[in-house]
Formats: structure tokens, C-alpha cells, sequence
């Protein structure tokens, strides 16, 4: 499953910051069992708005993770708060089955 949200960087702020506390707690979150990764995007033509997906192998996996209270984590997180506004988009099942055009060969 996907866990998406939205970051908003706030004015006098940049992107970079966010990422580097973004790096720091993705490190510690990734070891929870069923982590899969993390990606943070850029909206193109928008360099403070970022979309951050984090990959799970279940929701229920999740669900023990964010249970569980991990102070380091809560105060890398607590961090950004002053810069940024997090809005998440939800939670997202992973296909079943992808469907993708065959590739060119070279066309």
C-alpha cells in the first residue's frame, strides 16, 4: 500500500530543509517491519509544494508502525513543523496488475 500526503513549504523556507529532515526520519521509519521506501517528489512548476509516498508491504503493517510511539522520530518530525504544512491525501492499495505499453524497440 501507498501512504500519501502533500507538503506545503512555508515562505523563507526551502525545499532542501524539508528533505533533509525528511531523509533523517525516513532512515528510522524504514526499519519497521513491512517499510518498502519513500520517494519525495517536487511538483513541477511549484518548487514549495512536494508529494511524499511511502510504500508498505500492508496497512496493517503501517498501523503497528504509527502505533508505536518512537520519540526520536516524533522530534525529527516536530522539527518541521514551524516551516511546513502536511496534508495527507490517504492511503492507497497497490494494483493488482499494471497494465503497460509494450516498449517501442527502438521505433
Amino acid at each position: 500500500m501507498k501512504y500519501i500526503f502533500e507538503v506545503r513549504i512555508k515562505p523563507g523556507h526551502t525545499a532542501e530543509e524539508y528533505a533533509d529532515i525528511w531523509v533523517r526520519a525516513s532512515e528510522l521509519i524504514q526499519q519497521a517491519p513491512g517499510a518498502r521506501g519513500t520517494e519525495l517528489h517536487r511538483k513541477i512548476g511549484d518548487p514549495d509544494t512536494l508529494i511524499a509516498i511511502a510504500s508498505w508491504h500492508s496497512k496493517a503493517e503501517r498501523d503497528v508502525m504509527e502505533a508505536q510511539h518512537r520519540p526520536d522520530i516524533a522530534a525529527i518530525i516536530r522539527s518541521a513543523a514551524p516551516f511546513v504544512e502536511i496534508h495527507p491525501l490517504g492511503e492507497f492499495e497497490d494494483p493488482e496488475w499494471v497494465v503497460m505499453p509494450p516498449p517501442d524497440n527502438g521505433r
